[in-house]
Order: C-alpha cells, then structure tokens, then sequence
C-alpha cells in the first residue's frame, strides 16, 4: 500500500504558521483547507479521524509503517464490517448496505 498524506487545517492556523506549507512539501504531504467560514466542509472525516486517535492511537507506539498500516486497516475493516452504528438501525455499514439492496 502506498501512503498518500493529506493535512488539514483552518485558515487562521495556516496564517499564523506560514512555514507549514513548505514542510508540508518537504514530506510529501498534500496540504487541504476547508473553505472561508464553513467548518462543516471536513466534518465527518474530522469526526473519524478523532476516533482513530483515541481507539488506536492513544498511548501506543507503533514499531514502524506496516505495524502502523496493519492497525489502521484493521480498523477501518472493524468499523465497516462489525461496528453497529444507532443511526444504521444499530446495523454495521455493511450490514445496512446489504439490507437495503434486498
């Protein structure tokens, strides 16, 4: 798997770190901001990627990228495959896709 890393941020910490941009391209890291007065634009990845951080980043050290990828995939299997969610009928998104195609 090829990583491809993309860093989002908000206008104002873009002005007040104006180097970010060219570590950003040092790295190889594609730099995305939401648009003027609308912090809705990345809301649901916001809110994903804060869960990833807590369940499976939060207190661990990782041994090097393909530990890291493993865990990563396995989560987002888990969260496709085996987490229920109340707004899907307490259904995984899995589940629900398929229940709605019968």
């Amino acid at each position: 798997m090829n990583f491809y890393f993309e860093h989002h941020e908000n206008l104002a910490l873009t002005l007040k770190h104006f180097n970010l941009a060219a570590k950003t391209v040092r790295y190889w890291i594609s730099q995305s901001m939401s648009r003027k007065g609308n912090c809705l634009d990345n809301a649901a990845m916001g809110s994903f990627l804060g869960r990833v951080k807590t369940e499976c980043f939060h207190g661990k050290s990782f041994t090097g990228i393909d530990e890291l990828e493993k865990v990563i995939n396995d989560y987002v299997q888990y969260c496709n495959e085996e987490r229920i969610q109340l707004k899907l009928k307490g259904l995984s998104p899995i589940q629900y896709r398929k229940q709605s195609f019968k």
